[in-house]
């Protein structure tokens, strides 16, 4: 029990000083994010990502619907289901979005969060006004569906303009955004997808950067293409409100193997975490077949 708190503590350290040294190369000024502190034990609540059923969602041939995709989340016993904006149908309406929810609530399902593609690298101009807007429209909708996160990206960094600027852009963008959402009582989670977030450090500097209480990290466990993923995954588990588990790693020869989610446990246990695990799947299986054994291997590794 004490080691497990001085392992806890080591790892908290590592990645605020971490944060700071990214911050302090992209700002200029040294400061660090705290880690988020979380009251209790350890808790874990499992969700299933829309996203997981790209193929069977998108499209004017699709198979399926966002309904049916959540009657399987069910099916399935999950506590959760996160309902990726990609495949809501056009227009997306304030019925729509009660309906949605009044099936998750009796289906005995929470809807763990959403999640929306954005770019807030763009310079400032129309292009990047659409984003934001996007965005805030998202955090309107989150609120309707009672969705507690939304998964947000950073973004690229544009043609013409150098990380350093880059990183100003991302930061103001996803500020703005945090104020509105803190107004609707929604967080906006940053996922290391790439780009400035390839890394832990780059994930961290716009961590640090980013004033408010409704910011955190979406920690995708697949996304960190890194000598030691599982080392990178464990510097950024402190700033984690929310969590999506892959089902491979993929290290930077671009080799896949099996995620051992026994060993991403260890990480979400050693920072406390209390949340969401959402179970994003993305590899060449019918998800509908593969889904659900894949939860169960969840369930038994974080037990």
């Amino acid at each position: 029990m004490h080691r497990s708190f001085d392992r806890r503590r080591f790892l908290q350290t590592c990645s605020v000083t971490s944060a700071a040294v990214a911050s302090g190369l992209a700002t200029g000024i040294a400061h660090a994010a705290e880690p988020i502190v979380r009251n209790g034990e350890p808790k874990f609540k499992f969700s299933l990502a829309a996203y997981s059923y790209r193929k069977l969602l998108q499209g004017k041939t699709a198979e399926l619907t966002v309904a049916d995709f959540i009657d399987d989340c069910a099916k399935m016993q999950l506590e959760g289901t996160e309902l990726t904006s990609y495949y809501f149908p056009e227009p997306v309406t304030p019925e729509y979005l009660r309906q949605l929810k009044h099936q998750c609530f009796r289906l005995g399902l929470g809807v763990s969060g959403t999640a929306v593609g954005n770019d807030f690298g763009i310079p400032p101009g129309e292009k990047r006004d659409e984003q934001i807007a996007h965005l805030k429209h998202w955090i309107d909708n989150a609120e309707i569906l009672g969705a507690p996160v939304i998964r947000v990206f950073a973004g690229k960094v544009a043609k013409d303009t150098t990380p350093e600027q880059s990183h100003k852009l991302m930061v103001e963008g996803l500020q703005e955004c945090c104020d509105y959402a803190g107004q609707h009582g929604v967080h906006l989670a940053l996922e290391n997808h790439g780009g400035p977030t390839a890394t832990a450090e780059g994930l961290l500097a716009l961590v640090n950067d980013v004033q408010s209480p409704w910011f955190g990290v979406n920690l995708d466990t697949g996304n960190f293409h890194t000598e030691d993923p599982y080392g990178d995954l464990a510097k950024v588990a402190p700033f984690a409100v929310n969590v999506q588990v892959k089902v491979v790693i993929i290290g930077p020869d671009g080799k896949k193997e099996p995620a051992d989610f026994k060993r991403i446990a260890d990480i979400l246990r050693d920072v406390n975490y209390r949340g969401y695990v959402v179970l994003e799947f993305e590899e060449d299986e019918n998800p509908r077949e593969a889904c659900p054994s894949f939860v169960a291997q969840l369930r038994e590794a974080f037990a």
